[in-house]
Formats: structure tokens, sequence, C-alpha cells
């Protein structure tokens, strides 16, 4: 039987449109929980898009649309934005999401975006900086969903408002901001979230873990290959640590960083026999 690592690259192996956002998110979770039942969740979605497919008015606008879901996902089952403890790791798990009715801005945009393409009104995320949010999957939609604020509808300029209130300052609403992410870019920025929380936690090996799969998503990040070199070296696997920190710098030798990695492998080579690596 396959892992969920396994799985996980299978799934990163097919084209961006092709990629099943709820099975990459779920063997993230496997990885942590090998006896998940993956199929129970994704039946799981299945009953809830049929609850709200039910509830669907005759006339399918796309407000009328988004406030069906709106009741089915935060009125009868009682999804929230989890503002106690938002840095806890089950948030970035779509089974714990989903069983606990509570997580963070893009695993709640992950369910909302799974029940509302059963229902055959597909959206997509939208990557703003510190906040997460969708939208309905048609040109010059005008319309945002808050899935962490129980599906507020915004519009851009609440979007503007948003920022400000997130950065505590004035932020312009630059227009990339509100641009649809592939399905690639929404698991590297789930996995992100969940590095640096595993960083801040000092939980290297989960850390570590995590950016594997980043490299899955893509392999061509330096910078993460940079910090699988980092947490190598904190966890005495150096020679993964010199080969990467030797990549960085081949790619990067003038990054406002360099002069620390070459230091960084300086010392390595005082720990580890030059035979061994060069």
């Amino acid at each position: 039987m396959s892992t969920a690592r396994e799985l996980f690259a299978q799934e990163m192996s097919l084209p961006d449109r092709e990629i099943d956002l709820a099975k990459t998110a779920l063997y993230i979770a496997q990885e942590e929980t090998p006896n998940l039942d993956i199929d129970a969740y994704l039946t799981q979605l299945d009953q809830w898009a049929q609850q709200a497919r039910s509830l669907l008015p005759e006339e399918r606008y796309p407000l009328r649309i988004i406030q069906t879901i709106n009741q089915i996902l935060y009125d009868e089952l009682g999804f929230q934005g989890n503002e106690e403890d938002y840095y806890d790791p089950r948030n970035s798990f779509l089974n714990e999401v989903m069983e606990r009715r509570t997580g963070i801005p893009i695993t709640l945009a992950l369910v909302y975006l799974e029940v509302s393409r059963r229902i055959d009104f597909p959206m997509v995320g939208i990557g703003m900086p510190g906040h997460f949010l969708i939208r309905p999957d048609f040109e010059e939609a005008g319309i945002f969903v808050d899935a962490f604020h129980k599906g507020e509808v915004l519009f851009p300029q609440d979007c503007e408002e948003r920022l400000q209130q997130i950065f505590a300052q004035p932020v312009a609403l630059a227009p990339e901001f509100l641009e649809a992410v592939s399905k690639r870019q929404f698991i590297a920025r789930m996995l992100t979230n969940l590095k640096l929380i595993y960083i801040n936690q000092q939980d290297l090996n989960r850390a570590l873990a995590v950016i594997e799969r980043l490299l899955l998503v893509f392999p061509e990040a330096i910078t993460e290959q940079r910090d699988r070199g980092l947490l190598s070296y904190q966890l005495g696997q150096l020679p993964q640590a010199i080969a990467d920190l030797k990549t960085y710098l081949a790619h990067y030798p003038d990054a406002s960083d360099a002069s620390m990695i070459q230091l960084l492998l300086s010392q390595i080579s005082e720990q580890w026999p030059v035979t061994n690596y060069w």
C-alpha cells in the first residue's frame, strides 16, 4: 500500500487542473495520522454538499448560492475561525478542521471550495497577504468570500480594509493581491503555514517533513532547499545540510544571507571530514 507521502507525490505529478485539493490535504494529514480514513472525509464533504444542494433556490444567482453554502457551513454545521488558538497545528489538517469545525482561513476556504465545487459552483483561492479568501471562478466576479469570518461577502474596498486591519497600518490594495492561486500554490501555502508553526514550536523533525513535501510541490524552490539544509544541520544530518546549502549558494551567491551560509558551511567542515563530501 502506498504511503501518504507517496500518494502526495503522485498527486503533485499531475497537471495543476487535475490535482484534487481535498485528497492532497488529507494526504498531508495522513502523514501525521497514518490510519486516517480519507474516503470517510471525502464522503462527508459529499454529504455536506448534498445538504447545500437541497436548499439551493431555483434562481441560482451567485449571492444566493453563497448564502446557501453559508447557511449549511456556519449556521447548521457551526464552522468558525479559530481565533483563540490560531497557531494550533490542527488548524492546518483538513480532517481536524472538519471534525472540530474550526480552522484558519486557508483550511476553512478549502472546505468551502470543496462544497461549492460539488454543487457546480466552482470557486478559486485568493492568496491575499496575511489572509486567504475565495471568489467565484468567473471573470469579473467582483465579490470575495471570507471563509474565516463565516462566509462574509467582501468587495475590493472591503478587502483593502481587511488588509489594513491585519497589518494595523495603511495598505494599498495591489491588483496581484486579489489574483487567483493555482492548486499547487494553494497546497504550498498550507504547507508553509504548517512549516512556520513547527519551526516556532522547535519541532524540527516535523518542520523538515513539511519542507520535503514543499519540495515535491515546487522542486526548484531553492529557498526551501536552504531551509532544509539549515534544519538538517540542526538535526545533525550533515551530508544533506552540505548539499542543500551549497546548492543555495550556487544559485544565490549574492544573497543577503550568503555570508552566513558560507560561515556555516565552514563550521560544518570542521565537524565533518572534507573527504566525506568533496
